[in-house]
């Protein structure tokens, strides 16, 4: 039962097979007796979540049940969950309980999900490996030694060992894709403003963006029916009607054009993972799919462009937790000033202190042009070259990730070696493109993803590539020999 997906679960459930209750408590156990090892939750809701599925049990049994209705879901724990604990993996939040629901978990509420609690992250979703989290990092399941990929690694942990059938996650320049890779997952990052951010404690506001975790690109196409719309307490929701995700999954690929950036292959790519992610085009090829290779020129300036536009954005957001109205505050502080300082100082980890200090500087007067204004005309220049790609392709395909999971630690003094890891996710991010990832192979016995990026709200052509795909591969099967 705890290596099910999501679809098995609801089809189970309408069968009555079993009721939501068991399902729950068969998760709750499962979390209980593993997550000793893997430290993929913060917060385990369990009184809640049994009253959630004794609710749901009574919709279903009086007709009133959707394809969601009673299975098991984790939150990441930057989505607020109202009088639960929302911590964003950092000590400045450790004691704050969220007074309102995010649009995306209330969403998923009303359509009867049941939340087994929410998972660990790297702090304020800063990193590339959950090693950043106060509450201490979390584990591979496929490998304890090794990292599950960040920053929405316990969300990944969580599916990946059977703790949770689905979860939700957030991305802003890789956090779902590459823990889905590494975790041998299948996740989504929708078009910016596809999904609504109300709600979702902010990192980098013109990239952050909510998406779903699964085993299956049909599970995550379920999950987005729920989760994806207009929402007007956000002001960059985009009022786009949300199709059924799930209507064009079968359709044939016969005639998708797809587009192999150069700059993808080149140096810094483990070459098992190229291989791996070749093989993969490959089966899409068989499928009817033509491939050709495209250019992505400015892909090597993703990277610097990033870190200057999202530690800005963050330096900004991050300065309403000061001490004075929600969350840590240092003891007996002397004045106010010393307030702030301390306050900060101490609830803030080393990492999230590295980004706040680099986006000031690049936010100050005298280097706002130099540094900031540069990186916002490069996003442009990024954009740009996917546009012109679109204009020759439909998809594009490449690696999620230049390495396997790394060992616990092995990053953790060389922040510019974690950056580079993200090489292939966060040009999508600046450009707002919908992109995801699904496995597609191993290397040294470690889960490795195949990355497909698609054009503004394509996310039900994504999905089809993805559902096709995995109808003749059988990676997303696999599952790790833990617990």
């Amino acid at each position: 039962m705890n290596n099910s997906t999501l679809k098995q679960l609801s089809e189970g459930l309408a069968r009555g097979e079993y009721s939501s209750v068991e399902l729950t408590e068969a998760y709750l156990k499962r979390i209980d007796s593993t997550d000793g090892d893997l430290n993929a939750f913060i917060t385990v809701t369990a009184d809640q979540a049994r009253t959630q599925a004794a609710a749901a049990d009574e919709r279903r049994a009086s007709g009133q049940a959707g394809p969601l209705t009673g299975v098991p879901i984790a939150h990441k724990d930057i989505f607020c969950t109202q009088g639960v604990r929302t911590s964003c993996g950092s000590k400045i939040l450790d004691n704050f309980t969220a007074p309102y629901e995010s649009t995306v978990t209330h969403k998923l509420q009303d359509a009867g999900m049941v939340m087994l609690g929410k998972t660990n992250l790297d702090e304020f979703a800063m990193g590339s490996s959950t090693e950043s989290s106060f509450y201490g990092p979390t584990r591979n399941p496929w490998n304890t030694e090794v990292i599950p990929g960040g920053s929405s690694g316990g969300s990944a942990a969580a599916v990946a060992s059977g703790q949770a059938p689905v979860a939700t996650g957030t991305d802003t320049g890789g956090s779902i894709r590459q823990p889905a890779a590494l975790c041998n997952l299948t996740g989504l990052k929708p078009t910016y403003g596809r999904v609504s951010r109300w709600g979702m404690i902010a990192y980098g506001s013109s990239l952050d963006q909510g998406g779903p975790i699964a085993r299956t690109a049909e599970d995550a196409a379920l999950l987005l029916n729920s989760m994806a719309g207009f929402d007007h307490k956000d002001s960059t929701s985009k009022d786009i009607a949300v199709p059924d995700y799930t209507a064009d999954l079968d359709k044939p690929l016969d005639g998708l054009r797809i587009g192999l950036p150069k700059e993808y292959f080149g140096e810094g790519l483990n070459s098992d993972i190229a291989a791996r992610v070749q093989a993969g085009v490959q089966e899409l090829e068989k499928l009817g799919a033509t491939v050709k290779e495209i250019s992505l020129p400015r892909t090597r300036l993703s990277i610097p462009a990033y870190y200057i536009i999202a530690p800005a954005e963050a330096s900004t957001n991050l300065s309403r937790f000061d001490g004075v109205r929600f969350g840590y505050r240092c003891e007996n502080p002397t004045d106010l000033l010393d307030m702030y300082t301390r306050t900060r100082a101490e609830g803030f980890g080393e990492e999230v202190k590295r980004r706040i200090m680099v986006g000031t500087y690049a936010l100050s007067a005298g280097y706002y042009d130099a540094y900031y204004n540069k990186a916002q005309q490069l996003r442009r220049l990024i954009k740009d070259d996917f546009q012109n790609a679109f204009a020759e392709v439909d998809v594009i395909a490449g690696p999620t990730t230049p390495s396997p999971a790394w060992k616990l630690g092995a990053k953790s003094n060389d922040p510019v070696a974690m950056y580079l890891e993200d090489i292939y996710t966060l040009s999508v991010n600046l450009a707002g493109l919908p992109g995801m990832s699904v496995p597609c192979g191993q290397v040294d016995g470690l889960p490795v993803g195949l990355q497909l990026i698609g054009n503004y709200f394509a996310e039900a052509q994504l999905l089809n590539v993805a559902h096709q795909y995995q109808q003749v591969t059988d990676w997303h099967q696999q599952t790790p020999a833990f617990g």
